[in-house]
């Protein structure tokens, strides 16, 4: 099983692969926003990327989904990744 802090890295090992995918697409400052706002709206996400992994694992993979999802479900890793995209659009 792993640790809060090995999970904790697996999650953060993604962010550079989104955070490139979304400054490619011009995206990374309105996610940010996106995210600094989500509020209680966050784990609704989460879980709505759990029910729907089945279909959109054609898209994203089931590690990607997954780092996503619990991403959603931590307030301060939002408001981290939130802070890591704002500063590598610089």
């Amino acid at each position: 099983m792993l640790s809060l802090t090995n999970r904790k890295e697996s999650e953060r090992n993604q962010w550079g692969l989104w955070a490139q995918q979304l400054h490619r697409w011009k995206l990374s400052g309105f996610v940010a926003s996106l995210l600094e706002s989500a509020g209680a709206f966050a784990p609704l996400a989460a879980q709505s990327i759990y029910v729907g992994q089945p279909l959109l694992e054609t898209w994203v993979s089931k590690p990607g989904l997954k780092a996503l999802a619990e991403l959603l479900e931590d307030s301060d890793e939002i408001k981290a990744f939130a802070t890591y995209l704002r500063e590598e659009s610089l």
